[in-house]
């Protein structure tokens, strides 16, 4: 639609202007600071940082309930920047021209509503939400999309060129970041530090695919993270990890749209995702709060956070009920096959320390619930998503069995509707599924296949056969059509047909 095609009361504000302030507010000591340069940790205390638009009282203004108005209207707009998470421009990051706006077709993933067997199997509705379809193949577009726009805001203020942009990763962030960066090729390089062996092959392939400098470093994530927070402190490069406070903005784009998608009302949702640096989980918290504080939902979904017991930090963190008691200590990672949550050690744990804090107090109930999964119940609940119908990589297995293990656990009420985050696309972690159903997981991943899940191709040579068609030497006249008799009965017999 064009703009004169919508009410005249909506027209103002369907594209937006730059505004108000935005400010660095650390988590720690509540010190602010100003955009003017990438900053990722606070100057005064160290500690991590998250962004704060100081202009909150223009939004409450024009109320809840216009704004949804806006946000209905703006899925109409035919304009290329408000299609992804800049739809919510004002909440994400309102400084940003958008013409310096960064799409590359991410967002607005598809609700995939289980199918019959599946929601009688867990007993309860819900949704898959495939953060796969994103270009990229995983959630780390949202935040990407935030932090690589801001970054060619900057670039353009401040006329700088030859910018480095750095991550590490187990393998999603390094496609994001490797694709986006190439979108920006003529001032922007990237490089990525991967854990050597820790990541699929087609992860592997993503960012040698868009051109950044790929380096393995022996290790885990963790180790990789410690070097290039080494590299962020003492050279001029963007970094480009959960770290970066822009890169959380994006992602709170995943708490609009399931608002959005279910006409905001979201008090009776389950929210699933899994935790692996804690950037998300931080994001989806943050992002209902915002909907919330200005009226757009009038009640807080549920957020469960699901870990493995292969790495499980902030599962362990909310075990002691008095938050007085409460400790953090990172932990060692086993392998695991949810490689995105493989994290001993998460960059965003203050941050969820805060808003988990701020989300039940501000629910005026616990709302925010953290459950643990064993390898094992990742990789059945990943094969049966896809038996259904789904396309959910490990993560969303994780999410699956996350779920599965919230109802056990008495977190989700009968009549509440769950959606569970797919992060990525599940031919990303194709190899485990291969591995899953050839019995080929080292020991250490304590996983085997369960018999009715495994599943293989089936050689097909009737003994009646002598010759078969191969490249270059096609059978010809009696052969053919012996060839083809012999293997219609032999797949008829197979698939138990019957005769017409």
């Amino acid at each position: 639609m064009k703009i004169d095609q919508f009410p005249e009361d909506i027209r103002p504000y369907l594209i937006p202007e730059p505004y108000g302030q935005m400010a660095y507010r650390c988590v720690g000591c509540k010190s602010e600071f100003n955009i003017d340069h990438l900053i990722y940790t606070c100057p005064t205390c160290g500690n991590v940082l998250l962004l704060h638009d100081k202009n909150t009282q223009h939004l409450t203004d024009i109320g809840g309930k216009t704004w949804r108005r806006i946000f209905d209207y703006r899925r109409m707009l035919n304009h290329n920047a408000l299609k992804g998470i800049f739809r919510y421009y004002e909440f994400i990051a309102p400084v940003i021209p958008i013409d310096q706006i960064i799409y590359l077709g991410e967002a607005h993933t598809p609700l995939v509503e289980a199918n019959t067997r599946l929601k009688k199997d867990l007993g309860i509705d819900f949704y898959f939400k495939n953060d796969g379809l994103n270009p990229s193949a995983s959630f780390k577009d949202r935040g990407m999309a935030c932090a690589l726009s801001y970054i060619h805001y900057l670039a353009n203020k401040e006329k700088l060129n030859n910018i480095l942009a750095i991550c590490a990763s187990t393998g999603d962030t390094s496609a994001s970041a490797a694709l986006y960066a190439s979108y920006l090729g003529d001032f922007l390089k990237s490089a990525v530090l991967l854990p050597k062996g820790k990541v699929t092959p087609q992860q592997l392939s993503q960012p040698l695919g868009s051109g950044a400098k790929v380096l393995e470093i022996p290790g885990v994530f963790d180790d990789c993270m410690k070097v290039v927070e080494s590299l962020s402190e003492n050279y001029n490069v963007a970094l480009l990890n959960s770290k970066n406070s822009w890169r959380i903005l994006g992602q709170e784009s995943f708490s609009f749209e399931i608002a959005q998608d279910f006409d905001y009302e979201v008090g009776d949702k389950v929210i699933v995702v899994p935790i692996g640096n804690a950037g998300n989980i931080t994001a989806v918290m943050s992002g209902f709060l915002k909907f919330f504080t200005i009226g757009i939902i009038d009640m807080l979904p549920k957020i469960i956070g699901v870990q493995s017991e292969h790495a499980d930090p902030v599962y362990r963190y909310y075990l002691e009920g008095d938050p007085d008691k409460r400790s953090f200590s990172p932990v060692t990672v086993r392998q695991s096959v949810a490689q995105a949550a493989m994290i001993g050690n998460p960059v965003s744990m203050p941050r969820v320390i805060e808003l988990a804090a701020e989300y039940n107090h501000t629910a005026g109930e616990k709302r925010i619930f953290f459950v643990q999964v064993t390898e094992q119940q990742i990789m059945d609940s990943m094969i049966v998503a896809n038996r259904n119908g789904n396309i959910a990589c490990t993560q969303g297995g994780e999410s699956l069995a996350g779920f599965q293990k919230a109802i056990d656990s008495g977190y989700v009420r009968p009549k509440e509707i769950g959606v569970l985050d797919s992060t990525a696309h599940i031919l990303k972690f194709s190899v485990f599924q291969d591995m899953y159903f050839n019995n080929g997981f080292d020991p250490a991943f304590h996983v085997k296949p369960i018999p009715e899940l495994k599943n293989a191709p089936i050689l097909l040579k009737p003994e009646n056969l002598k010759k078969y068609p191969e490249p270059g030497k096609p059978l010809h006249e009696e052969e053919m059509k012996l060839f083809i008799r012999e293997m219609t009965a032999e797949i008829a017999s197979i698939l138990d047909l019957e005769m017409k």
